[in-house]
């Protein structure tokens, strides 16, 4: 048996290991909890949401005080590293897709620097010990936390344009 990731076909993998090539460092602030390990994980947070299991975060020593000015109610945006995803896909063949796609043109956590976004709602918040209750989300248990921003409506969606077909 090969020790090779699956390959499905029309996908591309690239000729070198991403996480070799170091550019920064990043430092995990926590570790996200959630019911979910491989194989039964939901796709994505609105699926995750259907379940009705909840999850938490929990902040690691020294970082909870960032958390000041945010309330149960509040949308945040967790930042993680899906620690588990394959980083050298550049093109990929969903299953529900008959042809393969780049990269980045998919919400696959396979990509060359895992870095994941979700948007989130803060159901019990814990300012002394670091630790944020959440409605849900679509990670493994223990993934890593690497940052959290506020939800601001009004600047993370991108203003509607007119494209050339409909001038």
């Amino acid at each position: 048996m090969s020790d090779q990731p699956e390959v499905r076909d029309g996908e591309t993998v690239l000729s070198f290991d991403p996480s070799e090539r170091v550019d920064a460092t990043i430092r995990f602030i926590g570790r996200i909890h959630t019911p979910w390990k491989r194989g039964d994980c939901p796709k994505n947070v609105t699926r995750a949401r259907e379940t009705g299991e909840g999850a938490h975060v929990q902040l690691e020593s020294g970082f909870a005080e960032g958390l000041r000015g945010l309330s149960v109610g509040d949308g945040i945006m967790l930042m993680y590293w899906m620690h588990s995803a394959r980083r050298d896909l550049m093109t990929q063949r969903p299953r529900n897709h008959a042809v393969a796609r780049g990269t980045f043109s998919l919400r696959s956590p396979n990509r060359p620097n895992p870095i994941a976004l979700a948007a989130v709602r803060i159901t019990a918040l814990n300012l002394d010990t670091g630790r944020i209750e959440i409605d849900a989300i679509d990670c493994f248990d223990g993934t890593p936390l690497v940052d959290i921003k506020p939800s601001a409506p009004a600047v993370d969606v991108p203003p509607e344009i007119e494209t050339p077909a409909e001038r």
